[in-house]
């Protein structure tokens, strides 16, 4: 485990937030995508359920997306300003299946006050253990999504949105088949 759990868990909702948006898909189209998207996340507390709510979200995705490329001073300092505009105070909470971690709002906070604070502390711990490499670009040509390297041995290359790992380990097959031919 390179990350405690509740943070790993974190890191992968940005990921899937951040790659609701990849290759010029828009997976947060409205309310509906965002309910869908939450539930699939396990994310509760308070909504409204309106456009701004999406809007928020949306924003948020874009300043998310942009650290997966940002150097260690300009993560810090968007995950600092994160924090600051949600007024995050961290408690320890136990609530549903998950024992003590970690919470810096309130369940009645704004969405997406509680999304940014979740994932800005998980990428403060991303930043603290210098393990911001674990945070990469999807290796095929033709695809941008967000990757997070969770692996022991720092080996994953692909994102997990579509058939990216598959259709180049088929193409290098292909090319090894070709030059023994």
């Amino acid at each position: 485990m390179v990350f405690a759990p509740d943070t790993e868990v974190a890191l992968r909702s940005v990921v899937n937030l951040v790659n609701s948006a990849a290759n010029g898909s828009e997976g947060l189209a409205s309310t509906e995508d965002l309910d869908r998207f939450l539930a699939a996340e396990g994310f509760s507390g308070s909504r409204t359920r309106d456009d701004d709510e999406l809007a928020g979200v949306r924003r948020l995705r874009q300043q998310l997306a942009a650290l997966w490329t940002a150097d260690e001073d300009s993560a810090v300092e968007t995950v600092n300003r994160l924090l600051r505009e949600a007024r995050a105070l961290p408690q320890l909470v136990k609530h549903d299946d998950w024992d003590w971690h970690l919470h810096a709002t309130t369940p009645e906070a704004p969405l997406v006050d509680r999304m940014s604070t979740e994932a800005a502390m998980a990428l403060a711990d991303v930043i603290r253990g210098k393990e911001m490499d674990r945070m990469r670009i999807c290796e095929s040509e033709d695809c941008d999504a967000a990757v997070l390297d969770l692996s022991r041995n720092r080996s994953k290359r692909y994102c997990d949105t579509g058939n990216c790992a598959n259709r180049a380990h088929v193409a290098a097959y292909r090319a090894r088949q070709a030059a023994t031919s």
